[in-house]
């Protein structure tokens, strides 16, 4: 009986163990989730950057249109 409790003791400290271990372990891996991610939005950005400049020159351009149509009307 009491073998039998010092293997479950055992057990419980080296189950704990990988338990503590396995916690860092899920935050290294959503660190570089984000860095992946991060990385994936960096490149797009840099891809589309001339597209979004032309698209925010456009918008810029319209509204200032519509407030100068507002004071008129």
């Amino acid at each position: 009986m009491r073998a039998m409790r010092e293997r479950l003791k055992a057990r419980l400290a080296e189950v704990a163990g990988r338990m503590r271990s396995e916690r860092g372990q899920n935050t290294v891996e959503y660190l570089m989730m984000l860095a992946v991610i991060v990385g994936v939005i960096l490149v797009i950005g840099k891809m589309f950057k001339p597209q979004i400049s032309g698209i925010f020159n456009q918008i810029m351009g319209m509204i200032s249109g519509a407030a100068s149509t507002v004071g008129s009307g």
